[in-house]
């Protein structure tokens, strides 16, 4: 019998690995997933940093700049220096 099918057997058996290497759970498919959702994470990564060396800058200049806070002071939270006169226009 297995004179008979030995090759047939074989050439299955060679099918089911190929199969499983492109399709199993670890296997190329997989992989190039794998690959591409670690491209978007080092993406994100980067943004993400570009984004917290702003905001540090962001925090230096809001200590240590007095035009920056007396603007936001102005503009955001309506203040005014002691004897101004604040108007504002619809």
């Amino acid at each position: 019998m297995l004179r008979q099918h030995g090759r047939g057997l074989l050439g299955l058996l060679v099918l089911v690995l190929i199969v499983h290497d492109i399709f199993g759970p670890h296997g190329f498919l997989a992989m190039r997933r794998t690959q591409n959702e670690i491209s978007k994470v080092k993406a994100d990564l980067d943004r993400l940093n570009r984004e917290n060396v702003q905001l540090e800058q962001e925090v230096k200049d809001l200590k240590t700049d007095p035009r920056l806070i007396e603007k936001i002071a102005r503009d955001d939270l309506g203040l005014a220096k002691p004897g101004e006169i604040i108007i504002k226009i619809p």
